[in-house]
């Protein structure tokens, strides 16, 4: 063969490997994380960039050793974006990167049929208190405790929208560092951004919760597709 065939066979060798290369399909995305939690449910909310104010959630599934989508939904991030969690600070209005568990859900509406994690309904003196120099500072307040101020507090009956449903999401729950953040959820969308929680539409949070099973440990990876609060980091 005379070396100008030898080229051209090279180079169509090479161009068929790229080829099958490029059509190679991704792995899923918690695949290529660091951590998922350690359970066989996950819940994937992933923006663009830090500046971003919306984005995507997914919720998996692990089966058969692979992790497969269980659904999609857009979603909703603070009105200034994102921000790394573990150096977030209160009233900035980001939603913190991070993987988070979910102890509860709760709700002004009542639970979809179906779901399993433990609901706690909203009623007309339920608070969740948001102020620094309160004994219950991030957390469910009912009614008001003394030491949180009516104007650091969240009076959730009031928000009839967003808190149809939610899951309240472990960022600074367990062991709260004061100025750091309360009261981050995921749930109902609202007009716009939010002031640091993830939401989306209301048919996906229903589903959401009729698919998270505490059994299998489920939880909330927060972060952007790429730079230092990837979502891959954590």
């Amino acid at each position: 063969m005379r070396p100008r065939h030898v080229t051209v066979a090279v180079l169509v060798s090479l161009s068929l490997l790229s080829l099958g290369t490029a059509q190679r399909p991704a792995s899923p995305l918690p695949e290529r994380m660091a951590d998922t939690g350690g359970g066989s449910q996950l819940i994937t909310a992933v923006a663009a960039r830090t500046g971003s104010t919306t984005g995507t959630v997914t919720w998996w599934d692990r089966k058969g050793g692979r992790w497969v989508a269980a659904g999609s939904a857009k979603a909703r991030f603070g009105a200034n974006g994102l921000t790394e969690g573990t150096t977030r600070k209160q009233g900035t209005n980001t939603t913190p990167t991070g993987l988070y568990g979910l102890p509860y859900a709760f709700g002004i509406e009542a639970a979809p049929s179906g779901t399993r994690s433990a609901y706690r309904r909203v009623r007309q003196n339920s608070w969740w208190c948001q102020d620094d120099n309160s004994r219950v500072y991030n957390r469910w307040t009912e009614p008001r405790a003394a030491d949180c101020r009516a104007s650091q507090a969240e009076h959730l009956i009031t928000y009839r929208t967003q808190y149809a449903h939610a899951l309240v999401v472990d960022f600074n729950y367990r062991r709260p560092v004061r100025g750091r953040g309360a009261g981050i959820f995921l749930h109902v969308n609202g007009r716009g951004a939010t002031a640091g929680c993830v939401s989306v539409p209301k048919s996906a949070m229903r589903k959401i919760l009729r698919w998270a099973n505490p059994a299998r440990a489920p939880h909330l990876a927060i972060g952007t597709t790429g730079g230092r609060t990837a979502i891959t980091r954590y």
